[in-house]
């Protein structure tokens, strides 16, 4: 058995002449030894004659499994000195890279607290031994540069305004004597 896109060699022994059948995606079609990359699961069937000229057949068949469908979802954006979960489906085993600001490099689920935009890649592997990857970029926002402008000073009795700026939106604390 291997995986889509991976080959295999097929031997044969016990004759001279050895011709192989059918061509499809072999790397010839008479020799011992020769290179199957099929595209599915195919059986391979080799004639043997021996130095008396006496012929005999034998069969390899070679199953191609599917890669895995690995996924890790679609990116996302964190601000900075957040933290985000990354999980991989698809796949029996998971190994992450880079391993730069992961909780760990290996696990379908892995905490990531990066300083800069990333791309993080997961590498699965199935039952069959077949590898695939997905790739998930964290986007990493900074903080916006917020201002209450400078300190003042006001009689008992008085107001003031405040303003604010560098955001889109503004909570203040604490409520005590605000409008």
């Amino acid at each position: 058995a291997i995986c889509t896109g991976s080959s295999t060699g097929l031997t044969a022994t016990g004759a001279v002449d050895y011709t192989w059948s059918p061509a499809t995606n072999l790397s010839a079609t008479t020799g011992a030894t020769v290179t199957a990359n099929p595209t599915s699961t195919i059986t391979y069937t080799v004639t043997g004659t021996d130095a008396n000229g006496c012929i005999n057949t034998a069969s390899k068949t070679v199953t191609v499994n599917a890669l895995p469908a690995v996924s890790a979802g679609s990116g996302v954006a964190i601000c900075t000195g957040s933290s985000t979960g990354l999980t991989a489906t698809g796949a029996v085993t998971y190994s992450w890279s880079p391993a730069t600001n992961l909780s760990a490099t290996t696990g379908a689920t892995v905490t990531a607290n990066p300083t800069s935009t990333i791309t993080y890649t997961v590498t699965g592997t199935d039952a069959n031994g077949c590898i695939n990857t997905a790739s998930k970029t964290v986007t990493v926002n900074s903080l916006p540069a917020v201002s209450a402008g400078s300190d003042v000073a006001i009689c008992t009795g008085s107001s003031t305004g405040f303003t604010a700026t560098g955001a889109v939106t503004y909570s203040w604390s604490p409520a005590t004597n605000l409008s």
